[in-house]
């Protein structure tokens, strides 16, 4: 087993924590609301003091945050990891961020004679902790097989995309998918109660036709009930986009739907749902279709 600093206690970050504590790892973990660490410490975490501190005494160090400018002040801030790294240790960002600032990371670190993979996952809390968890990898192919046991305690589905940066790409590829799917769910949902059929038997048949992936199932549900704990909330879903549609704009790559699923979200914005599951994109719909009071 891996002594492992973990850097990111959030939702995702402590859940994957407990994962790795489950699978016999000795983990350092450390976030900046520092009360975030207390449950699991009680689990056997042993609690870091810094970036910098958990770097220095870990092989293995783990982020997982929430955005670019939060691994930039977890990198290359006061007491940062770069600061910290001792020579021949690996670094696993698990955060999805800006592939290029990755990269240039990856590059400093790799210069300080440590080793860095991006590796962003698919999926959200319920799957992490159900074991379903998928995880892309870019980087050194050899110093992904080393660690390869490690991310497979975290998630079961571990691929290996290519040199750094690409697994990031990939991520950012992949959740595109995901307010699309929901806003044309949405869409279904909506013109079928309209017209008549009651809304619990138009889910009903959608989740038991060819339509129905696995991320509609669990997110459907929080389509209707809008009180619901956001699993992804709007902000956290458009920093996503917003990274695609950047990245698309300097590839020259049409994103049609993805683009008017973000100007949707810009709307939930504007009716105080910035907070909640991105999946409100039906309370998006219902508004403007001048229905939100039914709903």
């Amino acid at each position: 087993m891996a002594n492992i600093g973990f850097i990111g206690l959030g939702v995702m970050g402590g859940t994957m924590v407990e994962r790795l504590l489950a699978a016999g790892h000795k983990v350092m973990g450390y976030n900046r609301t520092q009360s975030r660490a207390d449950r699991l410490v009680d689990l056997g975490m042993v609690r870091g003091q810094s970036p910098k501190h958990v770097a220095q005494h870990n092989t293995f160090i783990i982020s997982m945050v929430s955005n670019t400018k939060a691994l930039e002040m977890i990198i290359e801030g006061e007491d940062g990891i770069l600061s910290g790294l001792q020579a021949g240790s690996i670094y696993i960002d698990m955060s999805t961020v800006d592939p290029d600032y990755s990269r240039n990371i990856s590059t400093k670190i790799k210069n300080a004679g440590s080793a860095m993979l991006d590796a962003p996952v698919s999926g959200s809390s319920v799957t992490l902790a159900a074991g379903t968890l998928s995880i892309m990898v870019g980087g050194d192919e050899e110093i992904f097989r080393k660690v390869k046991p490690i991310l497979e305690d975290i998630g079961p589905t571990v691929n290996y995309v290519g040199e750094n940066g690409l697994a990031l790409i990939m991520k950012i590829a992949t959740n595109i998918n995901l307010p699309v799917q929901i806003l044309t769910m949405a869409e279904s949902i909506l013109l079928a109660e309209t017209n008549g059929i009651p809304r619990d038997t138009a889910i009903k048949v959608l989740l038991n036709s060819v339509i129905a992936s696995p991320a509609l199932k669990y997110r459907v549900p929080l389509m209707i009930d809008i009180l619901a704990e956001a699993l992804f909330d709007v902000d956290m879903m458009q920093k996503d986009l917003n990274l695609a549609l950047n990245l698309a704009e300097g590839s020259d790559v049409p994103l049609p739907t993805t683009s008017i699923a973000n100007q949707l979200l810009t709307s939930a914005r504007a009716m105080g749902l910035a907070r909640k599951d991105f999946a409100c994109l039906y309370q998006v719909l219902c508004s403007m279709a001048g229905r939100l009071n039914e709903h």
